[in-house]
This record gives C-alpha cells, structure tokens and sequence, in this order.
C-alpha cells in the first residue's frame, strides 16, 4: 500500500523518520511529504501537494495526517475519493466544510513554532527535554494565512472512505461525548460510514514520545 504521511503545523518530512521503517519492513511504500513553505502558500497549496502524490501512484492509497495535517489529508480525499483506500487522523478529527486549522500569532507573514511551553500539559506532558531540544531544531515556520485558510470540501463520497482515529487521549467511549460540543465537527464524523477509534495513551506528538509503539500502531491501521 502507498502511505501518503502528511505533518502537522511547523513539522516536515522529517517528523515521521521513526514511523518510515517501521512500514517498509511491512511491505507498505511510505511517502513523507513536506508541504509548501511559502509565506503566500495557502492551505489549498497543501492541499495540492498531496494531491499531487496520489496522482503520482498507480494504486489506492491511505491517507495519514497529524494535527494539522488533518485538515489537509481530509481536503485531498475530497478531491480524491475514488484514489483513498482510508484515511487516518493522528490526534486529530476530520473537519467540517469552512473548517480552519487554528490561529497563530504571524510575524512577517508566517507562524513561528511558539516553543513547547505554547501548548497544554496534557499534549506535552510525554516529551522529555531531550525529545524537545531535538525536535525544536527541526521546526520550519508555516505560511502564515495557512493556520485560518478555510476548508473547502464538496464531494460526498469522501463519507465512504473508512476513517481511523489514532488519539492520544480519547477513546471509542469518550470521543463522542467530546465531539458533541463541537457542533459541526460531529456532523461531519457522524456522516462517516466506516470509523473506527484507537486510543494511543499519549500526548499530541507520539511520533515523538512513543515511536515504536506508535510506528506499530500505525503499521496495524495501514489497510
């Protein structure tokens, strides 16, 4: 299977390296990307890159997106429903039409990484000062309109395509009772015909703080 892994925010290619092996010694054919750093890339830019590698594969594929790149991996199976075998949120939920990512502050028209200290507890609690100091150097700024881009999505086919959420904190049980105060967000996840939830026991990052354990869980959601 081709294995599109798409970053999130301030992350490359690079933030999947533990995960790589791990699906090439399954017989899977992993593709890391880094998306468009442009300061006037748009999230439709992002969009397109990923586009662009499933136009470039002659099979099905599925589709793997963290945090941010949510957004991006559920846009790019909108445009291609036919082409996505299944898509899989990393700490992350399939959005709503007109859903953004987030809001940054932007200096000089992109969103510096904020540091670690930026985030909750909860995200962060599992990252060591070492996981930190090693992963900071690896952080690129992000185009700065990208975080607030709105979300286009128009195909309803994208309902058919199976979705597996890989969270960090919720599970099968409590994910509903979360979603309910999101409004939209569960209306889009409702619709989805074939879901499926698998709590990772993490913070936001597990590519990070438990890569082993998340490349094997990765491995088991690649189908």
């Amino acid at each position: 299977m081709d294995v599109i892994l798409v970053p999130g925010l301030w992350l490359t290619a690079s933030s999947w390296d533990a995960v790589v092996p791990t699906l090439v010694a399954a017989g899977h054919r992993p593709h890391p990307l880094t998306l468009p750093g442009s300061p006037n890339a748009r999230i439709d830019d992002w969009v397109d890159a990923v586009v662009r590698q499933i136009d470039a594969v002659d099979s099905l594929v599925v589709l793997v997106g963290h945090s941010g790149g949510g957004n991006v991996v559920w846009g790019a199976a909108d445009r291609r429903p036919d082409r996505v075998a299944r898509v899989v949120f990393v700490d992350t939920m399939p959005p709503p039409p007109g859903a953004m990512i987030s809001e940054f502050p932007v200096e000089d028209g992109t969103v510096p990484f904020p540091g670690w200290d930026f985030f909750d507890a909860p995200d962060v609690a599992d990252l060591d000062t070492a996981t930190r100091e090693r992963t900071l150097s690896d952080t690129v700024p992000v185009p700065g309109q990208v975080p607030t881009d709105r979300l286009s999505l128009t195909d309803e086919r994208r309902y058919g395509i199976p979705v597996t959420i890989l969270s960090g904190q919720l599970d099968a049980e409590s994910l509903p009772a979360v979603l309910a105060e999101w409004g939209p967000w569960a209306e889009e996840f409702g619709r989805i015909r074939d879901t499926e939830v698998v709590h990772l026991g993490s913070g936001h990052w597990p590519q990070f703080s438990q890569p082993a354990a998340f490349a094997e869980t990765l491995r088991n959601a690649v189908r």
